[in-house]
């Protein structure tokens, strides 16, 4: 309730734009700064390059030639055939 009165007893400004100012200011002032927070992701796993370069090389070796062609062919139809139609 003090605060009320101490709020009352300002002197009257007509100016809107500088009471507009003045509240956004009061309003903003007491805010806290936003910290922010400190990245704790592993940057080898944010960049890919943890796993998914070598899982990719590993498969590859594993695979023999007629397997990798057939999943190539699936691939490129899955590619294509959206644009030309469904083949």
């Amino acid at each position: 309730m003090a605060t009320a009165l101490v709020a009352s007893k300002r002197p009257k400004d007509r100016d809107v734009n500088r009471n507009a100012f003045l509240t956004v200011m009061r309003a903003t002032e007491s805010l806290p700064e936003p910290k922010p927070k400190p990245d704790t992701r592993n940057l080898a796993a944010v960049l890919g390059k943890l796993g998914a370069a070598k899982g990719g090389e590993a498969r590859a070796a594993k695979l023999s030639a007629r397997k990798r062609r057939e999943i190539a062919k699936k691939a490129a139809r899955a590619r294509w055939g959206r644009r030309l139609g469904a083949q």
